[in-house]
């Protein structure tokens, strides 16, 4: 916990509580008889992605963000509402469009961004916008670097993640890089570490922990991290590979790693949305187990789950309104076993 902070002691209303972007996924779905790529309007968002997984698996969470006053921004508010996350934090802005961002699918399933963000309307967020006893009342409050790209949005997620420090909550944070969206990627790092000043929880990607630590390993990478942060999970999505966590209860022990492999789908469509996915399953883990007394199997367990969820995701299209529910989850793991 950083030094000088005060824990408010109130009742915890949420299990989670997100702050980021909230947009649409335009994602390609085929040609027309004409030939013409046609796009599907999905919606989506990686903290709201993260909190839509959540909810599946029972949990109590509520969004904190700014869309367009617009056919597209009133659309989400509706989707929020109909998967049940608490849209009380959402603000709309009546001068920019909500963001857009189009999904070009290859065929493994790997997908390029094209965004209509300049402005968009989550760039825009305002710490004085921020509803605070959200932050305040939510057991972990997660984030990432899509509303770190710009100001004001930038200073309102420090912000929240200040005040939702100081209220005791665990932090959680995903980079979640996107290149097109920084004008420096050199920022793009300084803005990665400052995340990682705060966090708790960390999740990760291959191609971020190599671009961020120079280091090919993903376990030197992770290694890097922990000598320079007091971060107690580090979960790094493999893709097809699988997944990795490592746990350290306090700084001067060592850590406990674990692997698991992925469920490979014959049907996978596209892969938006699995790492979200992965990275809901890890929050709802740490909700159910704590972050004390974490041995190996544990570890493994909860990447096993991580892991078959964001497969059945790739067989989708689009993420928040499709996560996969408990059932069906326990019946991917069942297949393996």
């Amino acid at each position: 916990m950083l030094k000088g902070y005060i824990i408010i002691n109130m009742k915890k209303t949420f299990d989670v509580v997100g702050l980021g972007e909230l947009l649409i996924d335009m994602t390609m779905n085929g040609k027309s008889e004409q030939g013409n790529a046609l796009y599907e309007a999905n919606p989506g968002g990686a903290p709201c992605n993260v909190l839509a997984m959540l909810k599946k698996l029972g949990h109590n969470v509520a969004f904190i963000g700014k869309v367009g006053d617009d056919i597209f921004g009133h659309e989400l508010k509706e989707v929020l509402d109909e998967v049940g996350i608490d849209s009380e934090g959402l603000v709309t802005d009546t001068d920019a469009r909500t963001t857009l961002a189009f999904v070009k699918t290859f065929e493994d399933g790997d997908r390029d961004f094209s965004f209509y963000r300049n402005p968009g309307a989550d760039m825009l967020l305002r710490s004085e916008e921020i509803e605070t006893s959200l932050l305040q009342s939510t057991k972990i409050f997660h984030f990432g670097t899509l509303s770190m790209t710009h100001e004001p949005a930038r200073s309102a997620t420090i912000y929240a993640v200040t005040e939702a420090k100081k209220a005791g909550a665990m932090i959680s944070f995903d980079p979640n890089i996107r290149e097109p969206l920084w004008d420096d990627m050199e920022e793009a790092r300084r803005q990665v570490m400052k995340g990682l000043e705060y966090c708790d929880i960390l999740k990760i990607s291959d191609n971020e922990i190599q671009w961020l630590t120079d280091k090919e390993d993903y376990t030197e990478g992770v290694e890097w991290i922990l000598e320079r942060y007091n971060i107690t999970l580090i979960t790094v999505s493999l893709g097809k590979c699988g997944s990795m966590a490592f746990y350290r209860a306090d700084p001067a022990s060592g850590y406990i790693k674990a692997e698991a492999a992925p469920f490979i789908q014959e049907n996978t469509i596209e892969t938006t949305g699995a790492g979200d996915t992965f990275g809901g399953c890890v929050l709802h883990f740490v909700l159910e187990r704590g972050l004390k007394d974490i041995c190996e199997k544990d570890l493994k367990e909860m990447l096993t789950f991580a892991n078959a969820a964001a497969s059945i995701i790739t067989t989708r299209r689009g993420a928040l309104r499709v996560m996969p529910s408990p059932d069906e989850i326990g019946k991917m793991m069942e297949c393996r076993a």
